[in-house]
């Protein structure tokens, strides 16, 4: 099927809804713990310890997911790989929704982990190639607002279940069964990326003409010359610096107000959910100057908002009104100086048959960096709570130094693929 004709029977904006839900069921996944955890530390008997590993222990397979899914999405096809994903997600959230024994919940997180990293790095290619070229950035920023939309229904619902102990647990992980099981049928219908087929096919080709001079495994090998490792390196930086904050708070959230500043569950899912309007406050300046000579103006607006949201509770301490104040300011800031940009430039910086595997990459090396501060959190939490949020000041001041002043300054990739650019 030719580029031309996929676009004309396709929405473009459909397939990024149902490929983007990615990005839903990955924040779902990582909220939902964040908050089942505390609600299952009764029953189970899980310590402080407990919940960093667990919490650890999701962070890391959706790295290594995504270490493999975005190699696989570039070799065997973006519809193939996404459609593997959420069977696999749907047995993870089984698992967790129906768990009984601690060992259930390992396995779940392990399952739910390795899909939502796999299903990210593909998701966001396909959306890519299937964008109009004049829409690509906003139809790539647009999964935030699904990943808000992941943030925005676990938090909702901890609103009503926080109070339930182990069932109201079981109805996080319920709900995002039941999503997943939804985005399997949708997907089913969606066609594979005419981009990718037509880059895999020139390549096809040009193995078989010279298969001395090409191999299947050149995407990896190439990616890793000169010209796309120091864009390699400047974005898998900036991500996995700047997701330490975002990932910390998702996760240790709700574990902050109840253990630290006293609240209770209902409370933290209530502030939280309110703070979101924010968020699409800042979702709509994103979209909306993503492609314009204005992005770095917004960018700048939300380093500076997210820096001072972590220095609040770093110099006043963690209390009720500090986390309040943390939660409207990071929902604010967070989105024009994280995430979203950092999909915007993957797309940017790589082209197409090594998008995937690039993207698995980045965001394997962001989660593992995540997964080791997961491990140690709740005990810098025990030295002092202002400890980590002045150790998260720091990393945010890394991370948006690192994407104002290097990443823009790197050449953005040309035309469909590197082999194609190689034989012109």
């Amino acid at each position: 099927m030719s580029a031309v004709s996929t676009k004309k029977t396709t929405n473009p904006w459909w397939v990024a809804v149902i490929a983007g839900m990615a990005s839903f069921l990955d924040a779902g996944a990582i909220v939902a713990t964040g908050t089942a955890l505390v609600l299952y530390q009764d029953d189970f008997a899980l310590a402080g310890a407990d919940i960093s590993r667990l919490s650890a222990l999701l962070t890391v397979m959706i790295a290594i997911g995504a270490f493999v899914g975005g190699r696989l999405g570039d070799r065997f096809g973006r519809r193939r790989v996404f459609t593997v994903t959420m069977l696999l997600y749907i047995v993870g959230a089984a698992f967790l929704t129906v768990a009984i024994d601690p060992w259930m919940l390992y396995v779940g997180l392990i399952l739910v982990g390795l899909a939502a990293g796999a299903d990210l790095p593909v998701s966001l290619a396909m959306i890519a190639e299937t964008a109009p070229a004049d829409q690509r950035g906003r139809m790539v920023s647009f999964t935030h607002v699904l990943w808000v939309a992941g943030i925005l229904v676990p938090t909702f619902m901890g609103i009503f279940v926080g109070n339930m102990g182990s069932a109201g647990a079981r109805w996080l992980y319920g709900v995002l069964l039941v999503v997943a099981v939804i985005v399997l049928v949708l997907r089913t219908r969606l066609p594979e990326s005419s981009e990718w087929q037509h880059a895999h096919d020139v390549r096809t080709g040009a193995i078989a003409a010279a298969p001395s001079e090409h191999t299947q495994e050149a995407s990896i090998r190439d990616l890793f010359r000169s010209k796309y490792l120091l864009p390699l390196i400047a974005l898998g930086l900036f991500f996995a610096i700047g997701n330490i904050t975002a990932n910390t708070l998702g996760q240790f959230n709700t574990y902050l107000y109840v253990n630290v500043a006293g609240s209770d569950v209902s409370t933290a899912s209530t502030i939280s959910l309110a703070s979101y309007a924010f968020n699409l406050v800042a979702m709509y300046f994103v979209v909306k100057f993503i492609s314009t000579r204005y992005r770095m103006l917004v960018f700048g607006v939300g380093a500076l908002i997210t820096i001072f949201a972590y220095g609040v509770p770093a110099a006043l301490g963690v209390s009720l009104a500090t986390m309040i104040a943390l939660s409207f300011m990071t929902a604010l800031g967070g989105p024009m100086a994280g995430e979203p940009i950092f999909k915007v430039w993957s797309q940017e910086l790589f082209p197409t048959l090594y998008r995937g595997t690039a993207q698995g990459i980045m965001i394997a090396f962001t989660r593992l960096v995540a997964a080791g501060m997961a491990l140690i959190t709740t005990g810098l939490i025990d030295l002092g709570p202002r400890v980590l949020f002045i150790i998260l000041v720091g990393t945010t001041v890394v991370a948006v130094s690192i994407g104002f002043f290097w990443i823009p300054r790197l050449p953005k990739a040309e035309g469909r693929t590197g082999l194609e650019r190689e034989s012109r």
